[in-house]
């Protein structure tokens, strides 16, 4: 637009257009950084508590070694691993329920079944069909062959959580 003394004022249509176009690519990147950060930070809590809940686990095994009581051992993979941890993480819900939440952990009694149901799945990838997506925790308790006086017994040789099926978080 231009006014009596020959100078422009204000946008033209095309160049408010530009403008327009301009906004909304960048705020489209942002957005789709801020998923992606979103994301991330999910996957550094559940890496952070399904850390928590193996060395609970792993102290709970030790203390069982320790005052020869191995034969309880079996039991740590039908009870959960909270259980043993002084405060469970926050995002714990307890036992397993009808419609689970996003971002918390469960408990399956039923399949003894460390259980999370993830709030954003973009970026994990898995055989598991189910809906919501849940990846699924079961104890393992790995065994050696120990030479003791009278012969070989098995032996525990560590213990862990195994994701029951395999996932893959990118």
């Amino acid at each position: 637009m231009v006014n009596v003394s020959g100078t422009r004022r204000g946008f033209t249509r095309f160049e408010f257009a530009l403008v327009v176009i301009v906004a909304a690519i960048l705020g489209g990147v942002f957005l789709e950084r801020l998923t992606f950060h979103q994301e991330a930070a999910e996957h550094a809590r559940f890496q952070t508590d399904l850390q928590t809940f193996k060395t609970g686990l792993q102290i709970r095994m030790a203390e069982l070694i320790s005052a020869n009581r191995e034969q309880e051992l079996r039991q740590l993979g039908r009870t959960s691993p909270a259980r043993w941890l002084d405060k469970p993480p926050p995002a714990y819900a307890g036992e397993y329920p009808s419609q689970p939440e996003n971002g918390l952990w469960y408990f399956d009694s039923r399949s003894h079944e460390l259980v999370y149901v993830p709030v954003s799945t973009r970026f994990i990838s898995t055989a598991d069909r189910r809906r919501p997506l849940q990846l699924r925790f079961r104890v393992l308790i790995t065994g050696q062959p120990v030479l003791a006086p009278g012969g070989r017994v098995d032996g525990v040789a560590g213990i862990t959580l195994e994701a029951t099926p395999y996932f893959q978080w990118m």
